[in-house]
């Protein structure tokens, strides 16, 4: 019998899937991609194909392993994390999907959405969920589905129907279809589970019209979810841990204590604050409240604030106005000039996120003069990524009543180390940038690892971490002069 010391990652995102191979130490071992095609039928539609999800990631799984030159007898244990919010429906029976699977980004039930925030149950949904009525939840996908697939409504009032998030369906078919169930964190993400008693919702399901019996089993996000298929990879292998991808990175950033947050700087940028074992609702409406993750019987709650464009501003120096040719000249461009000369950049392409909320702001570029460079602006640009963060890092204090004492990031633009000076500098804390950049994978790993009890805290899995830390380096005179600026921009804007 080999010995198993070694834990395989699913993680399962919206335009790639990965494998990983970490050691029980949390070194990466092996990394297998596969890139995932997303559709666009109509504007504003976005869908994916969940045959495609299944292959990809599990094909992405075989060669992570061959590529390590273990054996499947060898994994402890599995741990997925996902794209949240998308929406797959299949057949209970043949595990066939029923409808292409509507991913988070869609908007298709905008109009839904936006009758349903001026609706009496709008408060209902609030207090429950956490969340706010918004196309990016499933709920309003999964009830779509109902409504405009043929034959669907009836099937599931049959008992016929399985709905779930990718991390459901990726259980499914790892079990071989003998296993239907979710963990809480996806399951917050939903609007049809009351995040404080961690069950489906009588009164969420009837409003949505979704019969409860079409949705899975909620289970800890720490714990034994079931064995895989013997043929699929080589050896059956338990499968011991689930997150949504924004929560796992929270944990794989070891964020165990209530008031450590995370920010992954990626297309958007997504903040999470561990909020401890009660839920912090803003009822301002700025932030949302979720759950991290359960773990020995316990739930662990997060606030999250969601900005629109983050990296996504740096593509557009690249792809929309050509001053850089590659994402990463960004940082030398904006080392060109010592500070952006006045100019403020706001990214509202496609409206302000968190907190402000704002769908119909649209993007500027302020205080030009005659002397402004490619530079200037490149630097402005970076800098409102960082004054995006800071924006949403004073709700979460100013809802917890806590100040923040340092900041852990990862994502792509993590890898600018302007961005993350000037990040430490307007912010005022040291911000912490991990080597390793698969965070949200680890934090999956870690938590299969506990679930398996292949090691006994989180800290044995990231004891070798090698972290990079950027301390502030300018007056508090010098950083309120900077975000006063930022915020007379955005009010121009608004």
């Amino acid at each position: 019998m080999k010995k198993r010391s070694y834990i395989l990652a699913l993680d399962c995102g919206t335009s790639s899937v990965r494998s990983i191979v970490f050691d029980l130490a949390g070194a990466p071992v092996s990394c297998v991609a596969r890139s995932v095609k997303l559709e666009y039928p109509v504007p504003g539609y976005v869908q994916q194909n969940a045959e495609e999800i299944w292959t990809k990631q599990i094909s992405a799984a075989y060669e992570a392993i061959t590529s390590a030159e273990i054996s499947a007898e060898e994994i402890a244990a599995i741990g997925i994390t996902n794209q949240r919010e998308t929406a797959v429906a299949w057949d209970k029976k043949t595990g066939q999907p029923l409808a292409p699977a509507i991913v988070w980004q869609c908007r298709r039930t905008a109009e839904r959405c936006e009758r349903l925030a001026g609706s009496p149950e709008m408060e209902m949904i609030r207090e429950k969920t956490g969340l706010v009525a918004d196309p990016y939840f499933s709920a309003t996908k999964f009830e779509w589905m109902l409504e405009n697939v043929p034959g669907l409504r009836e099937r599931a009032e049959r008992g016929e129907v399985a709905f779930g998030t990718v991390d459901s369906w990726l259980l499914y078919r790892l079990s071989g279809g003998k296993v239907f169930a979710t963990d809480l964190s996806n399951a917050s993400r939903t609007m049809l589970c009351d995040i404080r008693t961690g069950k489906w919702d009588e009164s969420l399901c009837s409003l949505f019209g979704i019969p409860v019996s079409a949705l899975c089993e909620i289970r800890p996000s720490s714990g034994v979810f079931c064995e895989t298929e013997p043929n699929l990879l080589g050896a059956p292998i338990p499968v011991c841990g689930v997150a949504g991808d924004q929560q796992s990175a929270l944990f794989g950033h070891g964020c165990v204590e209530a008031g450590e947050l995370k920010n992954t700087y990626g297309t958007g940028g997504f903040l999470l604050m561990n909020t401890g074992s009660a839920p912090k609702l803003d009822r301002k409406g700025g932030l949302l409240s979720t759950v991290a993750w359960q773990q020995n019987g316990e739930i662990t709650y997060a606030l999250e604030g969601s900005v629109f464009v983050c990296g996504a501003a740096v593509q557009w120096l690249r792809d929309g106005i050509s001053i850089i040719r590659h994402s990463a000249d960004s940082e030398e461009l904006a080392r060109s000039v010592p500070d952006s000369g006045g100019v403020y950049m706001v990214p509202a392409f496609t409206g302000l996120g968190a907190p402000y909320w704002n769908s119909s702001a649209r993007g500027a570029i302020l205080g030009i003069t005659r002397g402004t460079q490619r530079g200037h602006i490149a630097r402005a640009t970076l800098e409102a990524l960082a004054y995006q963060t800071v924006d949403v890092v004073r709700e979460m204090e100013r809802v917890t009543g806590e100040r923040v004492r340092s900041l852990r990031v990862d994502g792509g633009a993590a890898a600018n180390g302007l961005l993350m000076q000037i990040q430490a500098d307007v912010l005022g804390v040291p911000v912490r940038r991990p080597e390793y950049a698969e965070i949200t994978a680890r934090g999956a790993a870690m938590l299969a690892a506990l679930g398996v009890g292949a090691i006994a805290s989180p800290e044995e899995f990231l004891a070798g971490e090698k972290i990079s830390v950027f301390e502030p380096q300018i007056s508090e005179e010098r950083r309120r002069e900077m975000l006063d600026g930022w915020h007379d921009a955005v009010r121009r804007v608004l």
